[in-house]
């Protein structure tokens, strides 16, 4: 069952949160395995699912990644393989830090290290803030635009991942280079 439709609440990539977690803890009380232990094995199993149905969607639908992703799945934009590329211009821009990320490896500098890291977290909220407000806009869409605007959210889910990689690679020289 879809974690949007269990939790009755219109798909969003910024839905109330609040919502969310109300509905997790009304949810938890509901499908408690302890209170139907005294029903037969069938009726409990039936409960233990929704449970984990339950403790499932909460997870992925408190957390901003997660759901995110799993909207795409939902809409089948993620695929393994060759459908997930990545504009050109972009991977030229990546390229350039994933060279200096190599220069680091081979000896530290903090100079390349803040080069690396605020050039980073320029494209980071670059876009961030194009993709900003289709996020914020989606839910009102009618499904031509929504299809759309999935093709957009895909391309910037793909370009955080990507700048996710470098982060971890910065985050990795950051520890090792308290010298």
């Amino acid at each position: 069952m879809n974690y949007f439709s269990f939790y009755q609440i219109p798909e969003s990539f910024l839905p109330d949160e609040k919502a969310i977690q109300t509905k997790y803890y009304a949810l938890s009380r509901e499908y408690h395995p302890d209170f139907y232990t005294l029903e037969p094995q069938e009726k409990q199993q039936e409960i233990l699912e929704k449970s984990t149905l339950n403790t499932n969607a909460y997870r992925t639908l408190s957390n901003f990644d997660k759901r995110m992703q799993y909207i795409l799945e939902q809409h089948g934009m993620l695929e393994e393989g060759g459908a997930n590329d990545l504009p050109q211009d972009f991977l030229m821009e990546v390229m350039e830090l994933n060279e200096l990320l190599m220069d680091l490896e081979m000896e530290y500098n903090s100079t390349t290290f803040k080069i690396v890291s605020d050039q980073t977290g320029e494209i980071e909220g670059h876009i961030k803030s194009e993709i900003w407000p289709v996020l914020e806009a989606y839910e009102t869409f009618p499904p031509e635009k929504q299809a759309e605007a999935l093709k957009q959210i895909k391309n910037y889910y793909l370009k955080e991942r990507y700048l996710l990689r470098i982060k971890e690679s910065l985050n990795k020289f950051a520890s090792s280079s308290d010298r």
